[in-house]
């Protein structure tokens, strides 16, 4: 694999990788050879910043693997689109950012894999905090995406969601998710919360 032929944008954001977050890349990708069933089991260093690189990497891998020109050379686009793979799984695996969830999931969506985007929604309950699924519903433009998260919050102990009912960004956003707690799920707590919601409304708090 040479990145030196996979296009400028390319080389220049694998150029600005850290040296630690290269030596990730290598030894998911020699890893993928070997098990890509469990890509969890392999021992990363991973911090917000690789997260950050891997991201804009991946964001521009998923580009030039549309150019035209690249897709007439078999052999660069499968390199391409297996270093994207790779990024991709890392993320997957370690990932609790809203952003970076949007960009796995639209992928998934674009690709029409729907068996990731189960995987994506199963992540999204078991690792994410109740803000930045918020923060999902409010930066998605995919409807798939958005009744992923909408749905995991509906999940969420209802004690989750109220300090978002105080935050003015998420507001109509857990106030969906507490009505859809309280009328689809007969959830007693969400009830009594949305009585008071709409008491304060009405009088104007």
């Amino acid at each position: 694999m040479t990145i030196k032929n996979f296009g400028a944008r390319v080389i220049s954001v694998w150029e600005g990788l850290r040296p630690m977050t290269k030596k990730m890349l290598v030894g998911a990708l020699a890893a993928s050879g070997v098990n890509t069933a469990n890509p969890q089991t392999q021992k990363f260093s991973y911090d917000v910043h690789a997260e950050w690189e891997l991201s804009r990497l991946l964001s521009a891998l998923d580009e030039q693997a549309k150019d035209a020109e690249v897709k007439k050379d078999a052999e660069k686009t499968r390199e391409i689109k297996q270093l994207a793979q790779t990024c991709a799984k890392v993320l997957q695996t370690q990932t609790a950012s809203a952003e970076v969830f949007i960009q796995l999931a639209t992928r998934a969506v674009q690709r029409n894999d729907f068996d990731n985007l189960d995987r994506l929604a199963d992540i999204l309950a078991q690792r994410f905090s109740a803000g930045e699924v918020a923060e999902i519903v409010r930066q998605t433009e995919l409807a798939q995406i958005r009744a992923i998260a909408y749905e995991t919050l509906a999940l969420m102990p209802i004690a989750n969601l109220l300090p978002l009912l105080d935050d003015t960004l998420y507001f109509e956003i857990a106030r969906n998710a507490v009505e859809q707690q309280a009328f689809e799920f007969d959830n007693e707590d969400a009830q009594q919360i949305l009585e008071q919601v709409e008491f304060d409304e009405s009088n104007g708090d």
